[in-house]
């Protein structure tokens, strides 16, 4: 009998299984929850809750987080610097520290201007160095020649020990835009990826667990933790994959939709015989285009612990905070806190927003002390006013001596540099007060919902069960908009809200995954006509999902002519750019390259190549004349390292192919950039 360890660590919740490998039943499971900022905690409440014998034999362990889609939904990731060569700088992009310098390169590979001054690159680090955790590099066609993009991150190496994240390093797609993107939300995430594998690494080592460690990717596949470091942005998506694979292991259907409603968001993605439907575009999340290869999903930024809050009308979102009940479980004197909010004046409606609520309660959180220095005068006497202790927005004031309205945005920039913590109520809240789920202090809820709902004119019972009907209307109108991709989202919007005998059919079953989805499932039901599922472990399914993941490497190669009319080859590759006297020596390396490094990658996981399913489809593109414009190789390779059953390799194989690549493949994009 082989055991397996997943464990998942969510923006509420840390779930952890022990399953049986070989016949795929789960053994034992446990939850806790998330601690921030320091995790262990989290991890380690949560296996200790596991039989302690089933753990030591334990040989395997695979991870999954939605840690990394949180903190990119939330606008949360650690300040990153970016150097674009080539091309200017694009308009919204996530980062204040930003500089556009010359270089690149064309199509072809060739360069189109010398890069700039080292000492211009070199000041604009120097001056960035002590305001960000990561560097991120893309050059205009770097996926063709990354040769400029290698030269500055020397430079930035020579002058500092942080990460570098260039483009060419995730992906080989075109794309200039999304590219950047991709590297520069990768180094954002590096150090929430690191704590995030650190801590897991740590409890392992605590609870003496000896075992191969590995992480889920966005497209539901597996990797050794070391490259899970390299490139964390392709764990963007991992939580959902994971939800998706563990729903489809838990209820044994091969085609269906899941909802995972997590504590941050709320995702649906969907597989089809057994296959993960993989986007046909670069991962979007946050609103943010990446070249990130990822399950086809819808996200919402609405969970269990979504900001509940008031002014005029109730709003949800889209930030998340503690909710009342857990703090009040921590902290009993919140209740009492509140009693007093309840009895005192009300907090005027004409300065209340998101932060400003009179439920809303601030406590310090550990950090860093190097990020401490770059906070500013105002921030700082904000931060020394709190400690462990919850804290309202009137006790702010009365230590600070200033009103709501003079440190509302510090809170706010507090919140997001990770130094302050903002508890208040939450649909997980409006559930206690509604008994549809209990785990914590109901009274801290119950005053929550009352002193809310009064601004609104509404009563706690109505107010709660408002909140519970917009979260299920949310998951059905993004499991209408999922099928119906095509249709307008207000569009569907406008026919759920002003049709109240229509409901909407849904021929695929749907799997519900995440710790308080029964409570939603009857509303659900009531606008939503199909077959929707509850399994067991649903409130585990993302832990269950880490486990059963493969194995899967791309590999593509693009081969076209050197420059118009001429007789020579160029090749591209992750390795560079390679140019051949004749087309045929130039697909000869090609294929070469593609098995070899399918070989390399899949040796490193222990697979050998007759221990895997391996595909290399090629795609010819000519002109009128017959002569080759175009060649892109495409290699696909996928196994199990724990498993010998290769019928789901094999589905999964039949249903990739060309389509999936990156990049313009039509004879008038030969020519043309557009990058």
């Amino acid at each position: 009998m082989s055991l397996g360890l997943g464990i998942d660590t969510g923006g509420t919740y840390t779930d952890s299984v022990i399953m049986d490998i070989s016949s795929g039943s789960i053994l034992d499971s446990n939850k806790s929850l998330t601690t921030y900022p320091d995790l262990i905690t989290g991890i380690q409440n949560s296996i200790d809750g596991l039989d302690t014998r089933l753990l030591e034999k334990v040989t395997n362990v695979s991870v999954s987080t939605t840690l990394a889609t949180n903190t990119t939904l939330e606008g949360k990731g650690y300040p990153a610097a970016m150097i674009l060569i080539g091309y200017s700088i694009p308009k919204g992009l996530p980062t204040q520290h930003v500089i556009s310098v010359k270089g690149g390169h064309d199509a072809d590979g060739y360069e189109i201007d010398d890069l700039d001054d080292p000492e211009v690159i070199k000041d604009f680090v120097m001056y960035c160095k002590n305001k960000v955790a990561a560097f991120a590099v893309s050059s205009y066609f770097g996926v063709r020649n990354p040769d400029h993009e290698l030269k500055v991150k020397k430079i930035i190496q020579d002058l500092t020990d942080m990460p570098v994240v260039c483009g060419h390093e995730l992906s080989q797609g075109l794309g200039a835009y999304e590219r950047s993107v991709t590297a520069l939300l990768n180094a954002q995430l590096i150090p929430v990826t690191n704590q995030f594998i650190q801590s897991i690494l740590s409890v392992m080592k605590e609870r003496h667990i000896s075992a191969n460690l590995m992480m889920m990717k966005c497209d539901g596949s597996l990797v050794k933790i070391e490259e899970a470091l390299e490139k964390p942005v392709e764990s963007i998506f991992s939580g959902p994959a994971a939800s998706l694979v563990g729903a489809a292991h838990l209820t044994k259907l091969d085609t269906c939709m899941t909802v995972d409603v997590g504590g941050t968001s709320t995702d649906i993605s969907s597989l089809s015989e057994g296959i993960p439907i993989i986007s046909d575009s670069g991962a979007v999340v946050g609103g943010w285009s990446t070249m990130v290869k990822a399950i086809k999903m819808n996200t919402s930024a609405m969970g269990g612990d979504s900001h509940v809050w008031v002014q005029w009308k109730p709003s949800i979102g889209p930030g998340r905070v503690i909710p009342l009940c857990y703090v009040a479980s921590q902290h009993p004197e919140v209740v009492d806190k509140l009693e007093k909010i309840k009895e005192d004046r009300k907090i005027s409606e004409r300065i209340m927003d998101r932060i400003i609520q009179p439920v809303s309660f601030f406590v310090r959180s550990e950090s860093d002390p190097r990020t401490l220095e770059r906070l500013n005068d105002n921030e700082k006497e904000i931060l020394d006013a709190l400690s462990d202790e919850p804290l309202s927005i009137k006790e702010i004031a009365g230590i600070t001596g200033h009103h709501p309205l003079m440190f509302g945005n510090i809170l706010e920039s507090l919140i997001q540099k990770r130094h302050i913590s903002h508890i208040g109520f939450t649909p997980t809240d409006a559930l206690h007060v509604l008994q549809d789920y209990e785990k914590w202090n109901s009274e801290a809820s119950h005053l929550g919902a009352e002193i809310l709902a009064e601004y609104v004119k509404m009563d706690k019972l109505s107010f709660c069960t408002h909140v519970k009907k917009k979260v299920a209307f949310n998951i059905a109108q993004n499991l209408v908009s999922f099928v119906a991709e095509d249709v307008k989202k207000e569009e569907i919007e406008k026919l759920m809200q002003n049709s109240e005998n229509l409901r909407f059919r849904l021929n695929v079953p749907v799997v519900l995954i995440g710790a308080p989805v029964e409570a939603f499932l009857e509303e659900l039901k009531s606008v939503i006509d199909g077959e929707i599922t509850v399994p067991e472990y649903y409130d585990v399914g993302n832990a269950v999902g880490a486990l059963v993941g493969n194995i899967i490497h791309r590999s593509d190669v693009l081969i076209r002519p050197s420059a118009a009319g001429s007789s020579q080859y160029s090749v591209f590759c992750e390795a560079g750019k390679m140019v051949f006297d004749e087309y045929g020596q130039a697909v000869d390396y090609g294929i070469k390259f593609i098995n070899d490094s399918m070989a390399e990658y899949m040796n490193s996981y222990g697979l050998s190549m007759d221990r895997i399913q391996f595909d290399l489809k090629r795609d010819d593109i000519k002109s009128e004349t017959g002569s080759v414009i175009e060649t892109r190789l495409t290699g696909v390779g996928i196994g199990s390292p724990r498993r010998s059953d290769n019928e789901w390799v094999k589905r999964w194989n039949e249903s990739t192919g060309p389509n999936e690549q990156h990049g313009c493949s039509s004879p008038e994009c030969a020519g043309k950039d557009r990058d």
